[in-house]
């Protein structure tokens, strides 16, 4: 992974002991308010209902064991004894006192981590696919090109200012696992006929008030222009979009108003004056950032397959959890491991302790080579893991609570804080995520549905990205009081869609039964082994929403 030079350490230190001042001068009411809610916001802390909450940065959700056992420190010493996966590959600490924020940003800092830019107008985390590097169906890695985003975005100042927010993504495997298509700009690596490595390109993604899916605006790019390209788009977006609304300040809202085809126009004219510039890449600069995510530990690894198959057979537990949470390697004998942060109603989906991080860390260094991932679905994965370490892997991981065997079924839900942390909620996600766990805790049932995803909301701003779960649940105010909307057919990935309302919305208690009803209509509706998205896009809505709604089918 990726090691900081002298420029990163002396540009993070000098970031902490700046907001070290910011926020002595804040206590001391030399700051009010108004003027330090951009310095925090700089630097990932965030006001909400009952404490700040700082948002530390996880680079295209890459972590060494040193580090997560860093956050395990923070969330043991600031906070209540745990932390927050987010849908940005990030992690949130909900119970910061302001006077020991900069302490926090210092202990980041001692092991290369920072929460610059996790926040504001600005290029926000680069993401990418948590198995990149290592899953059997990549094209390319992706991180050398992330890292590289990384380092030319962050402080960037022509780009510090923006109408709003901007998310970037990167992929290069068969299956998107990084939904290139719901953010600002995606970007696919892939060799062209000619073997070269090029970039095909999105514009114009999110979701929120608006949600839309991004647009192609370029393909067969040569990869040494992706910075001067990138460039052009945000110095196009930075120069027409809105700033007098924000709600229509994304730069999907330009996209669409322009179309993608003026867009992509206005964005080659722009690049013009940058293609062939400073910003270009060039071969010894990739090859520079490349050898940090070279992988040289693996070893020969014979007869690993037998064993597994055995242990399998000895233990249908165990063989459940590989056939669900274990994803093939691209390296004969490894495998890698998906931990599970949704073991039922008592956890909320993405929370881990303290004493759980520490474990990974060290499950990480025993069974791999010390390198943990984190999954926009707000999971933890093991990279690399010999199989024949897979059975005691498993068995310590159970005894932790992180072996649940339901990636990619009902209950490995995505969920934001709501309202029970974040003062934009409309209202609570969490105790709806634990009411629907509760009612589907039967893996056997969800083995026989398959996979579903369920993804929830607690407004409109869609950080659980409820449009693209296959059922998805929004959080809306009436009259003071919690409703929630449902919406189905929605999917990431490389048929992504935007899921429909069905209707009017429900009280929270009714939720469990709303859903067991959308699942008893896609039951009876199918064909045998047919997906449910599959089922939607056959029959369409009505049939789930007369259901959904007691009227007769």
């Amino acid at each position: 992974m990726y090691q900081y030079d002298e420029y990163d350490a002396r540009l993070v230190a000098e970031r902490v002991a700046e907001f070290r001042d910011q926020v002595a001068r804040r206590l001391s009411g030399e700051l009010s308010e108004e003027e330090f809610l951009p310095l925090r916001l700089q630097n990932g802390l965030y006001m909400q209902k009952h404490a700040y909450m700082l948002r530390v940065a996880i680079p295209y959700g890459v972590l060494s064991a040193a580090q997560l056992r860093m956050l395990a420190h923070i969330a043991h010493t600031y906070d209540r004894g745990y932390g927050h996966f987010t849908t940005r590959q990030n992690i949130q600490f909900n119970w910061i006192k302001l006077e020991e924020a900069p302490d926090i940003l210092a202990d980041l800092a001692s092991v290369q981590m920072h929460a610059i830019q996790t926040s504001g107008n600005c290029v926000r985390n680069i993401t990418t696919e948590q198995f990149a590097g290592v899953a059997k169906d990549e094209l390319l890695d992706p991180r050398p090109l992330a890292e590289i985003l990384r380092q030319w975005s962050t402080l960037n100042p022509e780009f510090a200012f923006l109408p709003r927010k901007f998310k970037i993504a990167i992929s290069s495997s068969v299956e998107d696992r990084a939904a290139v298509r719901m953010h600002d700009v995606g970007i696919y690596v892939y060799k062209n006929d000619a073997g070269e490595k090029v970039l095909r390109v999105f514009a114009g993604g999110g979701l929120g008030r608006t949600p839309i899916l991004s647009s192609q605006i370029r393909d067969n790019l040569p990869w040494q222009h992706l910075l001067s390209y990138v460039e052009a788009i945000l110095r196009v977006y930075n120069r027409y979009g809105r700033r007098d609304n924000k709600y229509k300040a994304r730069i999907k809202i330009l996209v669409k108003a322009l179309g993608a085809d003026a867009f992509a126009a206005e964005v080659d004219e722009e690049w013009a004056h940058l293609k062939d510039g400073p910003a270009t890449l060039t071969v010894q600069e990739y090859e520079r950032v490349a050898r940090f995510f070279t992988q040289d530990g693996y070893q020969p690894l014979d007869g690993d397959d037998q064993e597994l198959e055995r242990q399998m057979a000895q233990d249908k537990r165990f063989a459940r959890w590989v056939k669900r949470n274990v994803r093939a390697h691209k390296v004969p004998g490894y495998a890698a491991v998906t931990l599970s942060t949704k073991p039922g109603a008592a956890v909320p989906p993405g929370d881990v302790t303290a004493a759980q991080m520490e474990k990974i860390a060290a499950w990480s260094e025993r069974y791999g080579f010390g390198e943990v991932r984190i999954a926009h679905e707000q999971n933890v994965i093991l990279p690399d893991i010999r199989k024949r370490d897979l059975h005691d892997l498993w068995q310590q991981a159970a005894e932790s609570g992180l072996a649940t065997a339901n990636l990619g079924l009902l209950t490995d839900m995505i969920s934001c804080p709501g309202g029970d942390y974040c003062s934009l909620a409309n209202a609570r996600s969490l105790p709806v995520a634990a009411a629907i766990a509760q009612r589907f805790d039967d893996l056997d049932f969800l083995y026989d549905l398959g996979d579903l995803s369920l993804n929830i909301s607690g407004c409109i701003n869609a950080c659980g990205h409820h449009h693209m779960g296959n059922i998805g649940v929004l959080g809306v105010d009436k009259d003071g009081e919690e409703w929630y909307q449902v919406t189905i057919g929605g999917a990431q990935g490389n048929h992504s869609a935007l899921g429909k309302v069905i209707g009017p919305s429900f009280r929270a208690e009714e939720m469990p039964g709303v859903i067991e009803r959308v699942v008893d209509t896609f039951a009876r509706l199918r064909i045998e082994g047919e997906p449910f998205i599959d089922t939607v896009a056959r029959v369409g809505i009505e049939p789930f929403k007369s259901n959904v709604y007691c009227e007769t089918p």
